[in-house]
Formats: C-alpha cells, structure tokens, sequence
C-alpha cells in the first residue's frame, strides 16, 4: 500500500507519495485548487489515490513554534476530514512545522531560480512531510 503526502496550502496542494514498501517518498505533483471549494482538487485527488493505489494520506499540519494551532491549521483539518470521508481512506495529520523553509533552503542550496522554486516548493513540503512520517514509522 502507498502512502500520499499532502501539503495544503490556500492555492495550492503539494502532493507526494511513497514506494510500495513505505521507505521513500517522491514528488509528484501540484495541484492548483480553490480554498473556498472544499471540492475543487477531488478530481485531481481522486485519480491520484486510484493511479497509485494509495491506502492512505498524511497531510501536514502546520503548527505554530509554540505547538499552538493557527488558521492555516484549521484548515488542514477540515481538509483532512474531508480526504477521509470524500476518498474514503485513513487521513494522518503530522506536525509540518519548518518543512516549507527545509524544503527552500534545499531549492536554495541546488541553486534554484526563484521562479522554479515557486514552482516545485510545494511539491518538495510534501516529500518533506511524508519522509519525516515514514522515517518515524520504520
């Protein structure tokens, strides 16, 4: 069974999954969607979770530096809720603190240009948040 990783933010989800064996996550993708419709990256999300038979998610939880949960916190789990009851698979929200400046100091040492950065940052916090997940379970 695959693993997704999932970094929402309000424009954008970044999208990660995991081998066959849970030991390593890649990058897959972005996914442009409307904060303001819960629904709008079901499509995208679905085809997905089908393509690589994901069994389950992990969405990154952003936490304040005091473990305090913000707006944007409330948000991943409201989106986590819906992942589990619109897609049907067990979500886990884990702790994403540092993972967007992790992930642009990696971009930043490969000397990236600013406008990929922009590009692949996303994609990178999920690689970043579903590692650090699987890392922990192994």
């Amino acid at each position: 069974m695959k693993i997704v990783g999932l970094d929402v933010g309000s424009k954008t989800i970044g999208v990660a999954v995991s081998d066959l064996l849970g030991m390593t996550a890649q990058g897959l993708t972005t996914i442009k969607w409307n904060e303001e419709d819960i629904y709008s990256a079901d499509e995208q999300l679905k085809q997905i979770i089908n393509e690589h038979a994901v069994g389950e998610a992990v969405i990154g939880l952003p936490k304040h530096m005091n473990g305090s949960i913000g707006q944007r916190g409330e948000a991943s789990q409201a989106y986590a809720e819906h992942v589990e009851k619109i897609h049907n698979i067990p979500v886990i929200l884990w702790d994403e603190r540092l993972t967007t400046v992790a992930a642009e100091r990696v971009l930043l040492e490969a000397d990236m240009s600013r406008k990929k950065r922009k590009k692949v940052i996303d994609k990178m916090a999920a690689v970043m948040i579903l590692q650090t997940y699987l890392d922990q379970a192994n």
